[in-house]
C-alpha cells in the first residue's frame, strides 16, 4: 500500500477491485435466452451485464450442449423426434421434409436428400440473424 503525503489529497477511494464476477447456471441461462429474444441483441446483452461477447457466445455453446443444466421453460424449446408410423396408400406429397424454426422466427424447409453440412451452416447463419 502506498503512502501519500501530500496534503492535497483528502481522500482515497478504491471504486473497483477488478475481481471476477461469478455467475449462476441459472443467470447463465437467462441472459442467454435474453441474447436470443431479438434480433441483433447478443452485443447489447454482454453489454448490459458487463461481460464480453465471446463470453456470452461461450455460454450460447454451453446452453446449447446442455452444460448449463435444464433448460428453463420460458426460454428454449425442446425439440421432440417421433418415429412415424407408416401409412398404407399413396405418398404424401410433403413426405421426408423437414422444417426448422429458429428462436428468431425464420425458417427452413429441407427434404430427406438434405446435405446435412450445409444444412448446419445454414442453421447457425440462421442464429445469428
Amino acid at each position: 500500500m502506498d503512502v501519500y503525503t501530500d496534503r492535497a489529497v483528502s481522500r482515497l477511494e478504491i471504486v473497483d477491485t477488478g475481481g471476477r464476477r461469478r455467475f449462476s447456471d441459472a443467470a447463465k441461462l437467462r441472459i442467454v435466452a435474453e441474447s436470443y429474444s431479438g434480433r441483433r441483441l447478443g452485443s447489447a446483452t454482454a453489454r448490459k451485464y458487463g461481460i464480453t461477447r465471446s463470453q456470452l457466445a461461450d455460454w450460447r455453446n454451453a446452453a446449447r450442449a446442455g452444460r448449463l443444466g435444464a433448460v428453463s421453460p420460458e426460454g428454449f424449446v425442446p425439440v421432440v423426434a417421433e418415429a412415424a408410423s407408416p401409412v398404407a396408400g399413396p405418398p404424401l406429397r410433403d413426405a421426408g421434409r423437414m422444417e426448422i424454426v429458429s428462436l428468431n422466427g425464420r425458417r427452413v424447409i429441407v427434404d430427406s436428400g438434405v446435405d446435412v453440412s450445409v444444412l448446419l451452416c445454414v442453421v447457425r447463419g440462421l442464429e445469428t440473424l
